[in-house]
């Protein structure tokens, strides 16, 4: 039986498994929860992640959620995987899983917040926090400083590698939500951090063509959003010009 990998390509975790697993070339079959119209709660899918996120997999009886903990499954589990995934080495091991746990408390933390309260919940009839939205980019200003000056310091890729990990292709993965905003606000956030646009560029080249495939659906979303946030401004300016 081919390992199933349950993902909904607008969630950044998911899309980091989907692409591991293609790049390494492991046999799966994706299945598709959709958040927005909650399926992530559906019964079926609870029994298999009680927690109701995505993803998650089940290969044979062994069901298992939490993207960092399914990408050290999957590259401990199957023949084939490259060991700049998840070297052998107990100490590069240790070095992974500290950005990994960072990662959680800071930069997910960060761009998902600013996201969330600046593109999705306003086109989704969200109430959002404009106050909210400001200590988002607070802590996405501190993590993309963190990136550049101390994580990036020592290599192309994180904590010193040649190649990237896992924790590499995780932490890409959260940034590309940032393509949903405006490219102004986009170009903004970003281009202050060179080593980070240049670790996202080479992390995009060294799963390619996967990466771009993973991510079309993003893209086609991130047109959707820029029309409809087009839309809205155009409005508002032309009620503005009748009074």
């Amino acid at each position: 039986m081919a390992l199933k990998v349950f993902a909904d390509r607008m969630s950044q975790p998911s899309r980091a498994v989907l692409i591991f697993c293609k790049i390494n070339g492991i046999d799966f079959e994706e299945i598709r929860v959709d958040v927005l119209k909650n399926q992530q709660f559906s019964p079926e899918y609870k029994a298999i992640n009680p927690m109701s996120q995505v993803p998650a997999i089940v290969d044979g009886r062994f069901k298992l959620f939490e993207s960092h903990a399914i990408l050290i499954y999957l590259s401990c589990s199957f023949p084939g995987v490259s060991s700049h995934w998840y070297p052998g080495d107990v100490s590069k091991r240790a070095k992974i899983h500290s950005v990994l746990d960072w990662h959680h408390s800071n930069l997910r933390r960060g761009a998902a917040g600013v996201v969330f309260n600046t593109i999705l919940a306003p086109l989704n009839g969200i109430p959002s926090s404009p106050q909210a939205a400001k200590e988002a980019e607070k802590i996405l200003m501190r993590s993309l400083s963190k990136l550049e000056n101390f994580w990036l310091k020592d290599g192309r890729f994180l904590v010193g590698s040649s190649q990237p990990s896992i924790a590499d292709l995780s932490l890409v993965c959260e940034l590309m939500q940032l393509e949903l905003l405006s490219e102004e606000e986009c170009h903004r956030i970003l281009s202050p951090y060179k080593k980070v646009v240049e670790w996202m560029e080479g992390t995009k080249k060294a799963t390619a063509p996967h990466f771009d495939e993973v991510h079309e659906f993003l893209f086609k979303a991130q047109k959707r959003f820029r029309e409809q946030t087009s839309k809205k401004e155009s409005g508002k300016n032309e009620f503005k010009s009748k009074l």
